[in-house]
């Protein structure tokens, strides 16, 4: 368990944040901040379990890191550190796997348990809970994006110019 920070060190992050998930190649990913949720959640599809050579148990999936992007995809491994049943915000529960990763927020990095779930029909790719947040963040539900915004690359279109008859 990581240390907790004094408050007055805790840096405030918004309902809604961009972060980073080094360990699996995700850049940045929007999350939706959860403290009613105990855990992370985050989407992933075409899970492959395999026993890795030093014989231990991998996971291996996709993500599509972008709402509304399914051209973008990032191919993930990690260890698979258990499996665990998990009640949706529906009462539906799933058993799901769980992997250990690097979260990069506001800062700070920690690693955290992450659940792998189908969350293409959900707003958000990821959903952040309180066991990733407790001692590290204070959440202010008012606002979003505090920690930053996702850097986007835009293409910039050469113009014609015209040229001016003197």
């Amino acid at each position: 368990m990581a240390l907790q920070l004094p408050p007055h060190e805790r840096p405030t992050i918004g309902w809604r944040e961009w972060l980073k998930l080094p360990d699996l190649g995700v850049e940045a990913i929007k999350v939706k901040v959860d403290t009613g949720a105990r855990s992370s959640a985050l989407h992933a599809f075409d899970l492959e379990e395999y026993v890795s050579p030093d014989g231990r148990a991998m996971v291996r999936f996709k993500v599509h890191p972008f709402q509304r992007d399914l051209a973008t995809t990032v191919l993930c491994e990690a260890e698979l550190v258990d499996r665990r049943h998990v009640r949706s915000s529906h009462g539906h529960a799933t058993l799901r796997p769980v992997i250990l990763t690097t979260l990069e927020l506001a800062g700070q990095r920690r690693l955290i348990e992450v659940t792998l779930a189908a969350r293409d029909a959900m707003g958000f790719r990821m959903l952040l809970g309180r066991q990733a947040l407790r001692g590290q963040f204070l959440v202010d539900p008012g606002r979003s994006f505090v920690a930053g915004r996702r850097k986007i690359r835009r293409i910039r279109r050469k113009k014609k110019r015209k040229k001016r008859n003197p």
